[in-house]
């Protein structure tokens, strides 16, 4: 009643709080997507005013150096070579990550940049055209490295009417540097993309290495609020293009601004709060547990005491009192259980006694009517040898027939001994198997049940094991003496199988015969005691005693087959078992001081 009580609370609990789990979970992580992706607008947007500030202040240096005299000296004297030499200087006082030198068409004269040296006609191409595509700074991709660029003319004298010299350009890379200070400003982690390969980041080169397989559209396109995984982190990303105006040289070429927030944050928001949510209905469910265990105890704990008291009683257990606790309904099915107690009781004191007489009368029957039969015989034989006008080799049938009635009783008091002997202590022997099979043979032999009976042995081998030698041959014995009874009602010439065979956990000695077979009437109760239909003598000790010598040497015997012509009775014997009593007789050799020590150790 306590478990129906409890179960419901567990499941009410139990979807509670994963329903609980659930629906906390949705909302935080759509609440957290949405910031996300108002973080993410607000990243691209602190680029774009990050971007219009560096423009600006290239702006001004570039309209700076192009107010150079020194500069335009150098321009007039139209000397490739020269003007390179000279431009090195202008590039260092710049501090600038590019410069270059064109000459008034806009042709490449020198350009110099930190860093690997630039492709010279990517270079020459890039500046013509940004030169052409607007006034304003703009981004020139160089060699998959992005780079924002302003151009500046040259003139000799006043702009609206002096001579064109040629043109400067000056520019910053978007490089690593930029990337960290975006990202702290954004407060996101930032990659810059040409053509889909990842020119400057703030993340590591195995997450760009994932960015570049698992980005597609987000490193080629303008992107919103797409989901990626890199690494063990989940991230929502978005990318913008970087030029808004002039035509790149090819549509792969245009740089991209790639920002990613991470949902880690989110995540850790979302695991403390399942655990408090666990935690909460943990304790709600550890106290109503307790609640509904208080509560169901005082109304469980009588009819958990009934049944303890059904259980002892299904045990025979007739001694097991209840006690009067609980509504009134409880107590009068007590009281009532109690009646039928003391009732049943009674009763089974009765029936024992009954039955203890009923097993004395039919023992008694028994032996009675064998040692009847076996007097008769031998009163009615000895009647005749004192006969006077008898042949001597009547005399001697007469007088077998005598020794036959003899060894009928013996075998009979000898049945009825080991009977009372029966689970006594065993008295193992390291012993011959195969001897002791040939000792219960030679007598089954000398028995009247066993003449013109052939007994065939197989199997027997140099086996030995512990085992108690006079009671298992008594239980080998009986056996083989059934075996021939049965053999000897067949229809062929009667015949019984013996067979030895040793196995890697049990030794088994199989006793076949070719008798007509166990009748249906008494499989079920052959190894019980005075169970003796379809013989012409005997009690019906012979397999009750073979079964209980087997089970004290830990094994059993079993009807494998019984049909016309054939039943196979197998003797089992578990090795374990027998190792085991050879255990029990080494330690109870050793000397006593030996054993205490022994126990001491233990």
């Amino acid at each position: 009643m306590r478990t129906t009580l409890l179960i419901p609370l567990l499941v009410l609990s139990f979807g509670c709080t994963v329903l609980s789990l659930l629906v906390i979970r949705t909302i935080v992580q759509q609440q957290t997507q949405a910031n996300l992706a108002s973080d993410l607008q607000h990243s691209v947007k602190t680029y774009q005013n990050f971007q219009h500030q560096q423009r600006e202040l290239l702006s001004r240096e570039s309209a700076l150096l192009a107010d150079l005299p020194s500069l335009k000296s150098l321009m007039t004297t139209y000397d490739q070579r020269t003007i390179e030499d000279g431009g090195v200087e202008f590039w260092q006082v710049s501090g600038c990550d590019f410069f270059a030198l064109l000459d008034p068409n806009g042709k490449l004269i020198a350009s110099y940049n930190r860093g690997s040296a630039l492709d010279q006609p990517g270079v020459a191409r890039g500046l013509e055209i940004g030169q052409h595509s607007s006034d304003e700074p703009t981004l020139l991709v160089l060699d998959n490295r992005i780079y924002g660029v302003s151009t500046q003319p040259l003139y000799f004298g006043p702009k609206e009417r002096g001579t064109l010299l040629g043109f400067v350009t000056v520019g910053y890379a978007i490089d690593e540097h930029v990337a960290q200070a975006v990202s702290e400003a954004a407060a996101a982690e930032v990659a810059f993309t040409v053509d889909g390969k990842v020119v400057a980041s703030t993340l590591t080169p195995m997450l760009q290495q994932q960015l570049i397989e698992r980005g597609g559209e987000l490193l080629q396109l303008p992107t919103q609020n797409r989901m990626i995984r890199l690494g063990k982190a989940d991230y929502l990303a978005a990318s913008e293009h970087l030029t808004n105006s002039g035509e790149p040289e090819s549509p792969g070429q245009v740089p991209q601004l790639v920002v990613l927030k991470s949902f880690e944050e989110a995540t850790q928001l979302v695991d403390r709060v399942n655990r408090w949510v666990l935690a909460l209905a943990l304790l709600a469910l550890v106290v109503g547990s307790g609640m509904l265990v208080s509560i169901s105890r005082t109304l469980t704990r009588p009819i958990e005491t009934l049944v303890g008291g059904t259980r002892a009683l299904a045990q025979g257990n007739f001694d097991y009192q209840l006690s009067e606790d609980g509504a009134e309904e409880i107590r009068e099915l007590s009281r009532a259980f109690e009646r039928m107690r003391v009732q049943l009781r009674q009763s089974q004191k009765e029936l024992l006694d009954s039955e203890r007489l009923a097993t004395i009368g039919r023992m008694a029957s028994s032996i009675s009517h064998d040692l009847r039969h076996y007097l008769s015989a031998m009163y009615a034989n000895a009647e005749f040898m004192s006969g006077g006008n008898i042949s001597q080799f009547e005399r001697e049938e007469l007088m077998l027939e005598v020794k036959s009635a003899v060894q009928g009783m013996t075998d009979l008091l000898d049945s009825l001994l080991l009977f009372t002997q029966t689970g006594r202590a065993l008295h193992p022997e390291y012993e011959s198997i195969a001897l002791m099979i040939q000792r219960a043979v030679s007598m089954v032999r000398s028995h009247p049940a066993g003449r013109d009976v052939k007994i065939n042995l197989n199997g027997l081998s140099s086996l030995q094991a512990w085992v108690d030698a006079k009671k298992l041959g008594r239980a080998v014995y009986n056996l083989l003496l059934n075996a021939c009874q049965a053999a000897k009602r067949g229809n062929r010439p009667p015949a019984v199988t013996l067979s030895l065979i040793e196995g890697e956990r049990a030794i088994e000695i199989r006793i076949a015969d070719n008798g007509p077979g166990v009748p249906t009437p008494v499989r079920q109760k052959i190894f019980l005691p005075f169970v003796s239909e379809g013989r012409e003598s005997g009690i019906g000790l012979g397999l009750t005693l073979a079964q209980q010598i087997a089970q004290e040497h830990g094994g059993g015997i079993e009807l494998e087959e019984t049909a016309e012509g054939e039943t196979v009775f197998t003797i089992h014997l578990p090795k374990a078992s027998l190792q085991a009593l050879g255990a029990v007789v080494e330690k109870r050799s050793r000397p006593l001081a030996l054993r205490q020590t022994e126990k001491v150790e233990e």
